[in-house]
């Protein structure tokens, strides 16, 4: 619908459309744009029907959402994502291997032993330790950390000062009260298609390893202790802080600012609220969990409804008291 020969050399929200631009509309609320648009080209679904005049040319597709995606894909793979060749200075471990088509920015660090697949991108000041492993097709923002012997998989994205395989946080008391560091012995497993944000830590395994399994997406600033495993395609919003030991199941869905106490197990299916605090087991998969301390939906939102009854409950039983106390005297007086 609209001019065939029409061309666009960038991209842009629908909200912020310019001439020249191809843009998206997968959500029926930006809907209204759709007519008010300066996008040249708008991709939308085939289930959409415009019911005032489109100046814009629309492009329909069975999910636009990813048609959209699949052109970010290729807009970004012309925007220096196929550098190679190795900068200097940085520094490469006799002993290391690196595959084909590797890129490794200034100042990167490639440990003894280590080994790196093709198509890598390790970028300026990257740190990879003695015998860790970089699958192919991975890329490696500028200062990510990877320690010794951890392992990543293939088409791994690490975002800026991400660090992979740091002590987990493990001190035994003394009885004098002072502690001492455990050591910790194990590493980090990251396995394929699994995105993670900036400086997100995920720590290293006392014995074992930390494993974040294929396709999970992790954002900015989390916190993975040791011994934690994420199953598969779980997604994890900013500031969430996952104890020790704690397995989290497949699918789950965490929102930003979450704490998971230690040595839990979080069933699959399970969405978690933003700000909950979860500390204990939930072991049915698909609930949905709000509140600090969490519980299921249905039960928090009895907790909140009666959490703010709670002022007119307090005030209703001063008053009670009150009438109480003067019952309770004039039954005393009249007793005498």
């Amino acid at each position: 619908m609209g001019d065939p020969q029409v061309t666009v050399n960038n991209l842009s929200k629908i909200e912020e459309g310019k001439p020249h631009t191809l843009s998206f509309m997968a959500n029926p609320k930006y809907e209204d744009y759709v007519y008010s648009t300066l996008a040249s080209v708008v991709i939308v679904n085939k289930t959409f029907i415009p019911v005032r005049p489109v100046k814009t040319t629309l492009i329909k597709v069975e999910d636009a959402y990813q048609a959209f995606t699949k052109l970010l894909h290729t807009y970004n793979g012309k925007n220096g994502h196929h550098v190679t060749g190795i900068q200097q200075p940085s520094y490469i471990a006799s002993g290391a291997t690196t595959g084909e088509n590797v890129f490794v920015g200034a100042f990167a660090h490639i440990g003894e032993g280590a080994t790196i697949g093709k198509n890598v991108k390790i970028h300026a000041g990257v740190y990879i330790g003695d015998h860790a492993t970089v699958g192919d097709d991975c890329i490696l923002y500028p200062g990510v950390k990877v320690y010794q012997k951890c392992q990543i998989g293939s088409r791994v994205i690490i975002h800026a000062n991400a660090v992979v395989g740091s002590d987990g946080f493990g001190f035994a008391r003394r009885k004098d009260g002072s502690y001492e560091k455990i050591p910790q012995t194990g590493n980090v497993v990251i396995e394929d298609d699994v995105e993670i944000g900036a400086n997100t830590t995920i720590d290293s395994a006392t014995l074992g390893s930390t494993i974040i399994r294929k396709g999970v997406k992790l954002d900015n600033l989390i916190q993975v202790a040791h011994n934690v495993e994420i199953g598969e395609h779980t997604v994890i919003a900013a500031l969430v802080g996952i104890s020790g030991s704690t397995k989290i199941g497949k699918r789950c869905i965490i929102a930003g600012q979450v704490g998971i106490a230690g040595h839990l197990e979080i069933a699959d299916d399970i969405i978690i609220g933003a700000q909950a605090g979860v500390s204990k087991s939930f072991t049915t998969p698909g609930l949905t969990l709000l509140g600090a301390p969490a519980y299921e939906v249905n039960e928090s939102k009895k907790i909140f409804i009666a959490t703010r009854r709670l002022p007119d409950t307090i005030q209703k039983v001063a008053k009670l008291e009150a009438e109480l106390e003067a019952l309770k005297k004039k039954l005393g007086n009249d007793g005498k």
